[in-house]
């Protein structure tokens, strides 16, 4: 094993040395590196005297960390050409098929080009984040924390290996350096939300929250790399002509995977579904396990967030259940469209953030909603009213609703699952809409049906229900 790493190893060094012998790349590198953590250095002392001039010296504290990721974030962007042209590049030039006829195995030879892509941005973002710290302290900027650096740091080191590693994939599969270009936004878009995201943490002064943020990204990275491995093959990079968006082939594959060859409906609901959800049975216990952690993690934030709720006597319920009546309706269609539509929203949203993570940030709106469930119910419960008055607000529809999000949720986390999966028969592209028939059969075959039942009962018989218990 120790000879086989030393190859990729071999590959790294080699690909390292040519990068630094062009200086088309290393200028734009050193330039970056050097001069803009002045820039931020400039910034951040101005901030900070325009902060301290009216009392909110808090946020300049916070401020001057934020600039630290910055600092480290914009030279992996920048950086981000190298990893774009890992493979598709050297295709490009003919430079590739000497490497590829080489005695190497695949992984030894992605994996030395992926720890090639690496090093140069995170080295720069590295040099730049030290450079401006350097900075603060010749302008006597008092430091961020000990702790808040190294939360920086594992930051900027996860993240470099994430956009590095996304940027591999996308050249392997790529069949032009322009069509990794424009692939990129799909990286590149991401990392800048994210880092929005790390900012509003940073000033909230959540910092115990960003080790979370970087434990993802560690998951995400790895997923990204076995991604890379899983659908790697060299014989096909010499192969691949230019993509056509043959849309006309893509609905076909979508339509073949959908019905999974069902003649008839009959045999589609009734031997294609029920093998689809015994393939769900390992994903569809391990949301439901994460769903009960999320609604005890839920309760269990009461001892923080206590709200006092206003007692209400019977009248003022009744009048409150009288209103719900009335708004639903005689069974009108319109509480049940927009109930229907609100679910349907959310479970496709699960399903896009699930594609750009494969399938780890898709379960986040199943997790987020039990566990508002679980702290509504422990809320209710701590102003006094009876377990009877929420089980009666939720149950009844709830009966329908919680397995329809449970499916919906296994069949997102299923697809990331596939994505992460070597084959051998399918390029990455056909994963993909594999995998979103194989979500598509599971919503129009058992999801959707059990949100409308859903909504049907929480439009019109829940509001009831909760008429009877009132009287």
């Amino acid at each position: 094993m120790t000879n086989r790493l030393r190859l990729v190893w071999v590959i790294t060094e080699r690909e390292v040395r040519d990068q630094l012998r062009d200086w088309r790349i290393i200028f734009p590198i050193i330039g970056i590196t050097v001069l803009f953590p002045f820039v931020m250095n400039f910034m951040a002392e101005q901030m900070l005297d325009f902060v301290r001039e009216y009392g909110a010296t808090i946020i300049g504290e916070r401020l001057v960390p934020f600039l630290l990721m910055i600092v480290g974030f914009f030279p992996i962007s920048v950086s981000l050409v190298i990893a774009l042209e890992t493979f598709v590049g050297e295709r490009e030039r003919g430079t590739i098929e000497p490497l590829l006829n080489s005695p190497l195995a695949d992984w030894q030879l992605y994996l030395g080009k992926l720890l090639a892509a690496t090093v140069p941005p995170l080295f720069s973002s590295y040099v730049g984040m030290f450079v401006y710290l350097a900075g603060l302290m010749l302008k006597n900027i008092p430091l961020p924390e000990a702790g808040m650096m190294l939360q920086i740091f594992c930051l900027t080191t996860v993240q470099a290996v994430m956009m590095v590693s996304g940027a591999v994939v996308v050249s392997s599969q790529a069949t032009s350096v322009r069509a990794a270009n424009l692939l990129a936004s799909f990286i590149i878009i991401p990392s800048a939300f994210l880092i929005q995201g790390e900012a509003v943490m940073m000033f909230w002064g959540t910092n115990s929250t960003l080790w979370w943020a970087v434990l993802g990204l560690v998951v995400l990275s790895v997923l990204l790399v076995r991604v890379g491995l899983a659908h790697f093959r060299r014989e096909e990079l010499l192969g691949r002509e230019i993509d056509v968006l043959n849309l006309r082939w893509m609905w076909k594959l979508f339509l073949q995977e959908f019905t999974g060859g069902a003649r008839s409906f009959k045999e589609w609901y009734f031997q294609i579904l029920p093998a689809t959800l015994r393939d769900l049975r390992t994903s569809f216990v391990l949301v439901t396990v994460l769903a009960v952690i999320a609604s005890l993690l839920g309760a269990m934030q009461l001892s923080q967030f206590f709200i006092p709720l206003q007692s209400m006597d019977g009248a003022d319920v009744q009048q409150r259940i009288d209103g719900l009546l009335s708004a639903s309706g005689a069974f009108s269609s319109a509480p049940l469209l927009a109930i229907v539509w609100q679910n349907v929203r959310v479970l496709f949203l699960s399903m896009v953030l699930g594609v750009f993570s494969f399938g780890i940030i898709g379960v986040l709106p199943l997790l987020l909603t039990t566990g508002l469930s679980g702290y509504l119910f422990a809320l209710l419960a701590a102003n006094g009213y009876p377990a009877s008055f929420f089980l009666g607000l939720t149950v009844p529809h709830a009966v329908f609703e919680i397995p329809a999000a449970l499916l919906a949720t296994a069949a997102v986390l299923k697809t990331g699952v596939q994505m992460a999966t070597p084959t051998t028969r399918q390029t990455v592209g056909e994963v993909w809409i594999t995998t979103l028939a194989l979500w598509s059969r599971v919503m129009a075959g058992l999801v959707v049906p059990l949100l409308i039942i859903a909504a049907g009962i929480e439009a019109w018989v829940t509001p009831r229900i909760l008429y009877f218990w009132v009287h």
